[in-house]
């Protein structure tokens, strides 16, 4: 069993320094628009996952007119207690555990999971293919040690790649020893990561379907197709094939950074087919079995961070979500709505399981 047991936040959004403490299994935070409510759901994922999930600038996670934060928080794990803290001042990020600080932030990744469900979501679906690359890594970077590692270190081989092109172009030189280098770190790295994808996705869906029909009350065929250059050929034989082409775009045009999933409804793509509604009950079931996956790979349910389900989910969606995450096997459970009335309704029959945070 994962749960947070306190947490303080100091110059961390919009609070000054505020600590709360949990105690139950259910924890609803109430308040009106712009009290926070949102801002300590991230606080809490920041300390899960070394990063705030709504941004990737320490600059919009620091309170105005401050030059740094610091987050504090004690998680129960199998009745093992972990300390975590995070400070970040003047740019410079530390982060550790029981007072012992990571070389990398990677290594702190998986060690406490957590699943968060908010409103921009919707981008998963609607949005690039990015939105969609970054959400599965998230996802299996908590099942996979290494995964992150081989990600990063990708990232960094590509960027430096990308400038040599760049040079190449504008110098008129060429560098063809030195781009067969970094094709082979690219295909070390990328390698894995794509047979990770690849043979976490089939067992995936099914679990999404089971979810999505629950969900949306009724049975319509969900899927998940995943898009690669890497199916028809090697990582070797694709960059090679793309090696004049990445000359003259000065960038690398294929590889796994290039990948996307394509999610399906009845055989039509949900981008542009999908009802909201349908759109909703899929992006509910894709996080819930991601939810699922981890628990069972963990053998320990992770975090599940809620915020502002109420007012995106019609009432018959709200009331099927409710129901299964007021269910023991979902672990600590984090929900935020505006009326505190309404979360109390949600939860009136697990009242012993249930504590109400309200924000000022």
């Amino acid at each position: 069993m994962l749960s947070l047991k306190k947490i303080s936040l100091v110059q961390f959004k919009n609070y000054s320094g505020k600590s709360f403490s949990f105690h139950k299994r259910i924890v609803g935070i109430t308040g009106r628009n712009g009290s926070g409510k949102t801002n300590l759901l991230d606080a809490i994922y920041y300390i899960c996952f070394t990063k705030s999930y709504f941004t990737s600038s320490e600059a919009q996670n620091t309170q105005y007119q401050t030059n740094g934060f610091r987050l504090e928080g004690f998680m129960d794990r199998d009745h093992q207690e972990g300390k975590i803290v995070c400070t970040l001042k003047d740019g410079k990020k530390e982060f550790a555990l029981n007072d012992e600080a990571y070389e990398r932030f990677s290594q702190h990744i998986g060690r406490y999971p957590a699943v968060m469900i908010a409103p921009d979501d919707a981008e998963i679906i609607l949005g690039g293919s990015e939105e969609r690359r970054k959400w599965l890594d998230a996802l299996l970077c908590q099942l996979h040690p290494g995964y992150l590692d081989h990600l990063i270190t990708y990232q960094k081989i590509l960027q430096q790649k990308n400038t040599l092109l760049k040079t190449m172009n504008g110098q008129g030189g060429s560098q063809d020893t030195l781009l067969d280098i970094f094709d082979e770190q690219l295909v070390k790295h990328g390698t894995p990561v794509f047979e990770w994808r690849r043979a976490f996705l089939p067992g995936f869906i099914q679990q999404v379907q089971k979810l999505y029909d629950y969900l949306a009350g009724k049975h319509e065929t969900v899927n998940i197709q995943y898009q690669s250059g890497l199916h028809e050929q090697t990582f070797t034989e694709l960059l090679a094939a793309n090696r004049y082409k990445d000359m003259m775009m000065q960038r690398t045009t294929g590889g796994i950074h290039k990948d996307d999933l394509q999610f399906v409804l009845d055989d039509h793509p949900m981008k542009t087919s999908a009802s909201q509604g349908q759109r909703k009950s899929f992006l509910f079931a894709l996080k819930l079995a991601q939810f699922e996956v981890i628990k069972e790979h963990k053998k320990f349910p992770p975090l599940l961070l809620l915020d502002d389900v109420f007012e995106k989910l019609d009432q018959d969606r709200v009331s099927r979500l409710i129901n299964l995450v007021s269910s023991p096997v979902y672990g600590q459970v984090f929900i935020t709505d505006t009326h505190a009335d309404r979360i109390l309704a949600a939860f009136k029959e697990n009242s012993d399981n249930f504590q109400l945070v309200e924000m000022e």
